[in-house]
């Protein structure tokens, strides 16, 4: 029964706080399995899966680091549905029953990533809301996890979260003023004077974080010398709707339906009403909107 993994004080702590961390939730030996299948993935023993994008960190990238391995190099494989090793974390039984207590029994995932953080960069990713990423709405039918598959630490850039934040609505986002920054790596305006409040989640490998999609959080930067690794998958009701008004990728790609009475298939849910759509640039720095 997922009441074991989730309890109901634990998920009156998420709807309080926009999170809540299951400690020890996952077996070691499946945290194990997923970090070689990242280390086969990066020094090429397995080909990369269809769709899977491997992205190096943006100060290798632009040459300001120069790598003594090739894991050093890499910040985080994003989108490994179709990677068979590593999506054995998006459909673990574990991982889904806890999600059940969040947004229903009905579930589908939208999003999966394997973050890296190697050391000798910056790395830093600012307090930001996934919200901005996902075309779905309600919010409250969304849900992110994210499991320490080592140990993670203040040194080595832990998440920081700043609870009650997800009972507030999405903000306006920009481009922090920072030398070296990942692209796609926005930070939410006007949350400076809330900062002190953040929380800094340390986790031992295993331990697994949930957290709503308007929770502003964000990581600091790895100032050891090893990795910060984390394996991390966002998933939806079914109830939700498409929200935005764009027609890009994003809406022809198959969304998995994971449990339920449709598992085995994909999403064919309603869009809004078209007066209720959303422009996801209007959330975007204005100087990037001037480039497209």
């Amino acid at each position: 029964m997922a009441e074991h993994l989730i309890s109901e004080e634990m998920l009156d702590s998420y709807w309080e706080n926009g999170f809540v961390v299951a400690r020890g939730l996952l077996d070691p030996k499946d945290l194990d399995r997923w970090t070689q299948r990242l280390t086969d993935i990066v020094e090429g023993r397995v080909e990369r899966a269809e769709g899977m994008l491997v992205m190096k960190d943006v100060m290798v990238a632009k040459g300001v680091v120069n790598p003594a391995t090739q894991m050093e190099a890499i910040a985080k494989i994003q989108d490994y549905e179709k990677d068979p090793v590593l999506d054995s974390y998006t459909t673990h039984s574990q991982i889904l029953d806890c999600v059940e207590r969040f947004i229903g029994h009905d579930v589908q995932t939208i999003h999966t990533m394997l973050i890296n953080k190697p050391p000798n960069v910056d790395g830093r990713h600012p307090l930001h809301q996934d919200l901005l990423y996902f075309p779905f709405r309600p919010a409250d039918r969304i849900v992110a996890s994210w499991t320490a598959l080592e140990r993670v630490t203040k040194e080595n850039g832990c998440l920081v979260v700043i609870p009650g934040t997800h009972r507030g609505e999405l903000l306006q986002h920009e481009n922090p003023d920072w030398e070296h920054l990942n692209g796609a790596y926005f930070g939410a305006a006007g949350v400076d004077d809330i900062r002190e409040k953040r929380i800094h989640l340390e986790m031992e490998p295993g331990d697994t974080v949930f957290f709503h999609p308007i929770l502003v959080h964000g990581s600091g930067r790895n100032r050891t010398q090893g990795f910060r690794r984390a394996i991390s998958a966002h998933y939806t009701a079914l109830d939700v709707e498409w929200a935005w008004n764009i027609d890009e990728p994003l809406k022809k790609r198959k969304y998995r339906i994971l449990r339920g009475e449709r598992a085995g298939e994909f999403w064919s849910g309603p869009a809004r009403r078209e007066e209720e759509l959303i422009n996801p640039l209007d959330y975007l720095p204005s100087d990037l909107i001037k480039k497209n």
